[in-house]
């Protein structure tokens, strides 16, 4: 069985998941708010290396000065004392009521000058953290009506304020970058760069697209009906995954931000396999925190809070062996050579060949069977499958 996590591992954990209180919009808290020292010392007590927060989760919005400064000792304090980091800070530009039209999309210019002197204080105590990762999540930077935003010019101001953040760490010198994370809906009825591929679009129009990367979720892609773990390939494969928050969900419906593992489990043992093998070819994919960012049910006291922290890491190790054992396994490598999955590397253009030579290439067309296709040479992926689900269920 799996080993209990170690700081090796990168499990981080932001500080409005723990510190969640189950308050939705049917009901009320069922629990009190934890302290910031608490949170750093019961995550060190169960192995995590890393916290991650908002701005308005370590210090209430509207704080003065002292307030905020007395926030950041203790957390500086903390953190000294457990060996803990902070390997990624982000803003809050959804809760307060100023940003109920989006910070830097709101028609209002005011808010948008506003959320922008917000984001730079808070790069600033990203900095002096060390963290190294600024996530931007633009929760409420959309609309739910079609004539009341004007996207082409939302996208513009998107823009101009990411922007201006790349000239500001990079006039600082600050070792930071940022990851953008999609999300189709809620809170907003849309929300602009709905998805990872919206999201890798929207990064080539930047002055700076080297400074700006994704942080995807797998509930938010999975919202969208996509396949998080193709999603994740296709960032890695523009080398742009920054950041990465797991947790679980359970087909398309609101962003339910279960325990890792709890929504759909070939999916996540999919993710799993891709982050720490690569794919068949071998070679770790991903070398950043595997951060949480789930909800402990509004059913469970705080022992269940901790629970469902330490149910995360359990999840993603026992996946992380689980894959390892599928990729280790000789029949499973020999299902692979069958599916042709290993030949998909192998470029479709011989070296040096252009398009005069497989149009001169009979064997390319004139003498191919395409019948030998029907009711024959299949690919064996079921069998592929089922070896995945047997691995999976610690069948072999």
């Amino acid at each position: 069985m799996a080993d209990a996590p170690t700081r090796a591992d990168k499990f981080s954990f932001g500080l409005w998941t723990v510190d969640y209180t189950g308050a939705d919009p049917f009901g009320g808290p069922t629990r009190s708010n934890l302290d910031v020292v608490h949170v750093v010392e019961k995550l060190n007590e169960l192995g995590a290396y890393g916290l991650t927060f908002h701005d308005d989760d370590l210090f209430a919005f509207g704080s003065t000065d002292a307030e905020r400064q007395n926030q950041i000792d203790r957390l500086k304090q903390a953190l000294a004392d457990t060996g803990l980091i902070v390997p990624m800070v982000t803003t809050n530009l959804f809760s307060a009521p100023v940003f109920k039209d989006g910070g830097f999309t709101s028609n209002d210019r005011a808010i948008r000058r506003f959320a922008l002197r917000k984001v730079l204080r808070n790069i600033d105590l990203a900095a002096e953290l060390g963290a190294k990762t600024f996530v931007m999540w633009g929760g409420r930077e959309g609309a739910e009506y079609d004539s009341a935003k004007d996207i082409r010019q939302a996208l513009e101001r998107y823009r101009e304020a990411v922007n201006l953040l790349g000239d500001y760490v990079t006039d600082k010198g600050y070792d930071i970058r940022f990851a953008i994370e999609p999300k189709p809906n809620e809170p907003r009825g849309d929300i602009l760069l709905p998805t990872l591929g919206h999201a890798l679009a929207f990064i080539n129009s930047l002055e700076r697209p080297e400074l700006v990367g994704v942080n995807p979720e797998v509930g938010h892609e999975q919202m969208a009906g996509l396949n998080f773990a193709a999603g994740i390939a296709q960032a890695l494969y523009h080398e742009k995954l920054y950041h990465i928050d797991l947790n679980g969900q359970r087909g398309i419906k609101y962003d339910q931000d279960l325990v890792f593992g709890h929504g759909d489990l070939y999916n996540a043992f999919a993710l799993v396999d891709l982050l720490e093998n690569g794919g068949p070819a071998g070679g770790k994919a991903y070398d950043g925190p595997r951060h949480f960012d789930y909800k402990p049910s509004r059913t469970e006291d705080e022992t269940g809070v901790w629970d469902s922290a330490a149910a995360n890491m359990r999840n993603y190790l026992l996946l992380k062996e689980r894959a390892a054992a599928f990729r280790a396994d000789p029949e499973v490598q020999e299902a692979l050579e069958a599916s042709k999955v290993t030949e998909l590397s192998v470029p479709t253009l011989n070296e040096g060949e252009s398009y005069d030579d497989i149009l001169a290439d009979r064997s390319a067309y004139e003498d191919f069977d395409a019948s030998a296709y029907f009711n024959g040479k299949g690919f064996g992926f079921v069998r592929l499958q089922q070896l995945a689900t047997e691995h999976l269920l610690g069948a072999r």
